[in-house]
């Protein structure tokens, strides 16, 4: 089961996602992305986009999912309510496929909060917890 909170962190918001697996946890996240730009439970499966990230570990791998996201929100107006991933290992490192579904943005229906500017690497963590969940977090430039 996916879940997502957001946390404190000195003039920005951090998020974090959970997931039993790997997967599940960079989809929480990606929600949680989402969250702190407008209401999730509010956005609609209208459209729907193909993800797909190739990288040497699972850190930059989770960089350049959510950077794909934000590029698709950027230049669509896109946001996204539901995120299906898989991660498989390849040669060089990590490939990962996703699809994201959403709708355009709506300034009256989606209540807009924060705008998020980039992605970063600023206390990105992904790790799997004692009790056997996956964690993913990390602070995006707001």
């Amino acid at each position: 089961m996916r879940t997502w909170e957001h946390y404190e962190h000195t003039a920005d918001v951090g998020i974090r996602g959970y997931g039993s697996t790997l997967e599940e946890a960079f989809e929480a996240v990606a929600l949680a992305l989402f969250d702190v730009m407008v209401d999730v439970r509010k956005v609609e499966t209208r459209e729907c986009r193909e993800v797909e990230v190739e990288e040497e570990d699972l850190e930059a791998l989770l960089y350049s999912f959510l950077e794909e996201l934000l590029v698709l929100h950027d230049v669509e107006g896109l946001v996204f309510g539901d995120v299906e991933v898989e991660i498989e290992k390849s040669v060089g490192g990590y490939r990962l496929r996703a699809k994201a579904c959403g709708e355009v943005l709506d300034y009256e229906k989606h209540e807009p909060k924060e705008e998020v500017k980039a992605i970063t690497y600023h206390e990105m963590k992904i790790e799997q917890l004692p009790d056997g969940r996956w964690m993913a977090q990390l602070v995006p430039d707001i």
